[in-house]
């Protein structure tokens, strides 16, 4: 039976991070980046627990995964309402056309 390691943590946090990150570059849709930010949050999240886990470093990792857990759930709701503010002005929530909002 293989035995669970920090490398397994880190390889799938370097994943989620990429996928969070190919979602935040490429994606044009506002919800899209959105849950692109939440994986790369999540894969932060998953080295905070490992690290303090596999470091011996008590409480610390996981109390900073759930500040960070705090974080993302105050940006979500911030960020769904200008999502919804943009939607209501344009009928779209393409990321490419929020600039217009300056005018």
């Amino acid at each position: 039976m293989a035995h669970v390691g920090l490398t397994h943590f880190l390889i799938l946090s370097s994943i989620l991070f990429s996928f969070g990150l190919y979602a935040v570059i490429v994606r044009k849709n506002a919800v899209m980046v959105l849950m692109g930010i939440e994986l790369i949050l999540n894969s932060a999240n998953i080295n905070f627990v490992a690290f303090s886990h596999f470091g011996h470093f008590g409480w610390d990792g996981q109390l900073m995964a759930l500040f960070v857990i705090i974080l993302a759930a105050a940006e979500a709701a911030i960020a769904l309402a200008i999502v919804l503010n943009i939607y209501r002005t344009y009928l779209h929530i393409n990321v490419d056309e929020v600039n217009k909002l300056k005018e």
